[in-house]
């Protein structure tokens, strides 16, 4: 990679991913999977209107509306739904384990379709920032689940949310070369949106507004408005870089959660977050390093 914006693109949606899946956690509860899908999305969306209006509309091809679609749909739309049903069975520490898993699947499969090939660093890298977000993790991952909900409707939905987001981003790359990263996200988003509203219409979303706090609301503000920038990031760095070195960087994602609970809500610092952290880092260093895609 000669071109640092991707790979930087790439860090600020790992990020992104681990500060969302709290305020997620938070307030999953308080409305369904799709609902919480929906608001999410439409939120992101109406962020990325101004930024459609100010540049000139890159017309999508006919033949490329529906595999777009369906990018979005299971990128926005069943990822998320499947990941925030995991979290209504299992802690989301443990989920955010299993969607770790996102780097391992994306770099099997695209080696399997002959997009890009194993290389030591790449196998080495993905494993390290597993093996980071497993330590950072902790006990937390594996401790009995205190509330009710099945365990392995749990864990099968957060590894089909990870198998998802593997399988899609694998394909954004040729699409956002022909258009450009914002057009593609916006569309795919809109699709996601429309799909995520039949979603909400079975919880029952438009029958009764659910009962948000003041708290709740906020946090749902928040999940929206990064996700509209994470996401046209991520299609960013998808559209210019290989899709395993993209995403291996939501190794960030739950170190930032468990550091985000130290410095947002004053709990302990765990020194496995540290030391996850380290490992996610070289991790990161490995993939990365001069010469390593060469390996």
């Amino acid at each position: 990679m000669n071109r640092p914006g991707p790979l930087w693109a790439a860090a600020g949606t790992g990020i992104q991913v681990g500060a969302a899946m709290v305020a997620t956690r938070y307030v999953v509860d308080a409305a369904g999977p799709g609902s919480l899908g929906f608001l999410r999305y439409l939120i992101g969306l109406v962020c990325l209107v101004p930024a459609l209006w100010l540049r000139p509309w890159r017309t999508i091809a006919p033949r490329d509306l529906v595999p777009i679609g369906l990018l979005g749909i299971g990128q926005f739309a069943a990822l998320m739904v499947l990941l925030n049903y995991s979290l209504q069975h299992i802690p989301a520490a443990r989920a955010s384990l299993l969607f770790s898993t996102f780097p391992l699947m994306t770099m099997i499969l695209s080696a399997l379709l002959g997009r890009e090939r194993f290389t030591p660093a790449k196998v080495g890298g993905s494993l390290l920032t597993f093996a980071g977000v497993a330590i950072a993790l902790g006990g937390a991952a594996m401790v009995a689940q205190p509330q009710h909900g099945s365990v392995w409707l749990g864990t099968l939905a957060a590894l089909g949310s990870a198998l998802c987001g593997a399988v899609c981003s694998i394909f954004y790359g040729p699409y956002v070369a022909r258009y450009s990263a914002l057009h593609v996200t916006a569309f795919a988003m809109f699709v996601a949106v429309l799909a995520l509203g039949g979603v909400a219409a079975t919880e029952g979303f438009f029958l009764a507004w659910p009962h948000f706090t003041g708290s709740d609301i906020a946090a749902i503000v928040f999940i929206g408005v990064s996700s509209g920038i994470g996401f046209f990031l991520w299609v960013y760095a998808l559209g210019n870089a290989p899709p395993t070195l993209v995403t291996i960087f939501l190794g960030l994602g739950p170190v930032t959660a468990a550091l985000g609970g130290t410095l947002l809500l004053g709990e302990p610092l765990p020194v496995a977050a540290l030391l996850g952290l380290a490992c996610v880092l070289v991790g990161l260093w490995w993939a990365l390093k001069p010469g390593a895609q060469a390996d």
